[in-house]
């Protein structure tokens, strides 16, 4: 027997669409509500881990995913310094044989895929929507106002809304993200037919990134200390991802030279958020980075959302108390989120604060423990995982 029979999910992003899809693959009736009049996303590219890919099966995409993206079979990732010299090269690991060690892939398509297998499954969803006002005086459910005059009783309201979440408020009291002191300038180009890994430029104090997204582009990723609070006119993007990572050469250097006035760059600040237990007042809920944003050093965000949306809807869909189940999902995912945070701020910091002395020193490191610490990253998240999904 279901613990709810309707859900509101609050959010149209990775964790609210994935939670969408979750619970109605269980039989929950759902209503998805996202604040924009029409699903935009910025159509930098994203990359996505076996981990976050064997919960895309679950959610029944993951074939759609593939033909969207690019799939990276031995799973590579080259190391090189900033000129394009050789410093070690590592694999990603996979879990599953039928499961790339890792996918590149556009959020916009990733996002369409998404949204067509909500569209499939039925969902109610409600574009330009928010919610008005929540009702807790019914113990047997909450009684939400939505901004489109509607009021409806759901058993659970999922707040799948961001680093900027709405309703992060009603359970964790003002906790507003964290500014890192890093930002991350992203641009998209035409992928050469020989690039087909992703590669990783160390730079001292900056990182720059090349990951293929599809059979015909490839997105660039670079992060590098801003200021707090700043603010840079989109217009002047591109010229100031060029001045950010001018000193790159090697594969870079020929789509940092591309960059102009019609360029696909974007530039977004990196914030965390770390919500304490519970992450669920009564019958209030938040996930995905509603809950625990993270740095991108990891890449885990996106799969951290994926797996809280199948195992929310795996826990809800067998006999059980309520607020058991959602106190019990916190715990469960909170050592692994919180994990891949601390993983992830680790890195970034070590990189924003390196000089000329420290790069000898970090290259002869990388080659002789960078697979090693590859693994072991992995088999801790497979031990704080445990029987999840």
């Amino acid at each position: 027997m279901k613990q709810v029979e309707s859900v509101l999910v609050v959010g149209g992003g990775i964790a609210g669409c994935a939670t969408a899809i979750a619970l109605a693959q269980q039989g929950i009736g759902v209503t998805l509500v996202e604040k924009q009049e029409a699903w935009r996303f910025q159509s930098s590219g994203i990359f996505i881990y076996h981990n976050g890919l064997a919960a895309l099966e679950r959610l029944g995409v993951l074939d759609g995913i593939l033909d969207a993206g690019y799939s990276i079979a031995d799973g590579r990732n080259v190391y090189l310094d900033q000129a394009g010299a050789g410093i070690v090269d590592t694999f990603y690991p996979s879990r599953h044989a039928c499961i790339p060690p890792i996918v590149g892939i556009r959020r916009a398509a990733m996002h369409q895929v998404l949204a067509a297998r909500i569209r499939a499954l039925d969902v109610d969803v409600r574009l330009g929507t928010t919610v008005h006002h929540i009702d807790e005086g019914d113990s047997a459910a909450v009684t939400v106002a939505l901004s489109d005059g509607t009021q409806a009783r759901y058993g659970l309201v999922v707040g799948a809304d961001g680093i900027r979440s709405d309703l992060r408020g009603l359970v964790a009291g003002a906790l507003a993200p964290r500014y890192t002191g890093l930002g991350v300038w992203r641009s998209v180009h035409a992928r050469p037919a020989e690039l087909d890994a992703k590669i990783m430029m160390m730079g001292k104090g900056k990182r720059l990134g090349i990951m293929p997204i599809s059979d015909d582009s490839l997105y660039l990723f670079g992060t590098v200390a801003e200021p707090a609070g700043s603010w840079y006119p989109r217009e002047n993007w591109p010229r100031m991802m060029q001045e950010r990572f001018a000193e790159f050469g090697g594969p870079a250097r020929q789509f940092l030279e591309a960059l102009g006035d019609d360029s696909e760059v974007l530039y977004t600040a990196v914030e965390e958020v770390a919500a304490p237990l519970p992450w669920h007042k009564g019958r209030v809920l938040i996930i995905g980075d509603a809950a625990h944003a993270s740095t991108p050093f990891m890449g885990q965000g996106g799969a951290m959302a994926l797996e809280d949306a199948v195992l929310l809807a795996d826990m809800l869909a067998t006999p059980g108390e309520l607020d058991h189940t959602l106190q019990a999902f916190g715990q469960r995912r909170y050592p692994l989120c919180k994990f891949v945070q601390d993983a992830s701020r680790k890195v970034g910091e070590a990189g924003a604060s390196e000089d000329d002395a420290m790069l000898s020193a970090r290259n002869r490191g990388m080659r002789e423990s960078a697979q090693a610490q590859v693994n072991a990253f992995y088999q801790q998240m497979d031990a704080l995982r445990g029987g999840q999904p």
